[in-house]
């Protein structure tokens, strides 16, 4: 759930501002599962659709007030920019769907469980890709993490599908973030602006059939429009708030998210916890300590 090309500026120190901003990004992203658990009875792709038609006005709202349209402008000119917006679109898309259809779905462990992941896998993505060298210490926290995966998959005799569906969707969105020329609010705009189109041409079948959520009720119609803003709004915070913190900070910040998830996934959705993800999870857990060690310790 973190935004991955706003944490690219390293700071020299913590501002209050940066800790308010981000943190307050971190808990609504723990929050999100119960909205998500309020739509859990409209389908996801219509819920997705709805995220990006709102999110348009809100994400154009900051850019103007801001003062950086010119940006968003400039960007809509150039095919290279185009084609990386397209491609990290498709893959934020991806993993939105992912993610509603888990928390409908009772598999909101899941969901925290590969939000845990992912920090871990951006590293192995960084090493693969962009020749970062990983320490012994960032190894063993990746090794712990693909040990309890296995864990999982032994248990359930098949991988653990929703789990490695959003960390592969956000991992890979982030690696292709960072190419995106432009910055955090503007990227955004720019991936919501190019799902607009599929998006209204969707959601206006959805009209023409009458399988449309968006007029059935009053609760309905506002749940709906209430999409665009819980899906901005932490985005939005988190990119003005990580540009103004040390790396060190958001590495331990973005753990918020996924540990809230656990929390309401256990003690309000009752999801079963089992024998082996009281095995998993703890692996995770520690390799999450391993890999924050492995942070302080490169600290400058």
């Amino acid at each position: 759930m973190r935004h991955p090309n706003a944490s690219l500026p390293v700071q020299s120190g913590d501002s209050p501002a940066g800790l308010a901003f981000a943190m307050s990004a971190y808990v609504l992203w723990g929050f999100l599962p119960l909205y998500m658990k309020l739509v859990a009875h409209i389908p996801p792709s219509e819920v997705v659709a709805h995220r990006v038609i709102w999110s348009v006005p809100i994400a154009a709202a900051v850019l103007i007030i801001l003062g950086r349209t010119a940006d968003i402008r400039a960007a809509l000119t150039s095919p290279r920019t185009i084609l990386l917006g397209c491609l990290t679109a498709g893959l934020i898309s991806v993993n939105w769907g992912i993610y509603v259809w888990a928390i409908g779905n009772g598999q909101a462990l899941e969901a925290a469980l590969g939000y845990y992941i992912n920090p871990l896998f951006s590293m192995f993505l960084g090493a693969v890709f962009l020749g970062e060298r990983l320490t012994r210490l960032q190894l063993v926290a990746i090794a712990l993490a693909a040990c309890a995966v296995l864990v999982l998959t032994y248990d359930r005799g098949g991988l653990p599908v929703v789990a490695l569906g959003l960390t592969l969707s956000w991992g890979l969105y982030a690696l292709c973030k960072k190419a995106l020329p432009i910055g955090p609010n503007q990227g955004f705009l720019l991936e919501v602006l190019i799902l607009l189109f599929p998006a209204l041409v969707y959601w206006g079948w959805l009209e023409s059939t009458g399988a449309s959520h968006f007029a059935a009720s009053v609760s309905d119609l506002w749940l709906l429009l209430g999409c665009g803003v819980v899906t901005a709004v932490p985005l939005l915070l988190y990119a003005n708030g990580a540009k103004r913190l040390r790396l060190t900070t958001i590495a331990i910040l973005q753990y918020i998210a996924p540990t809230m998830i656990f929390l309401v996934a256990v003690f309000l959705f009752d999801e079963p916890f089992g024998r082996a993800r009281a095995i998993a999870f703890p692996m995770i857990w520690a390799a999450v300590a391993i890999y924050l060690l492995s942070v302080f310790r490169r600290r400058p």
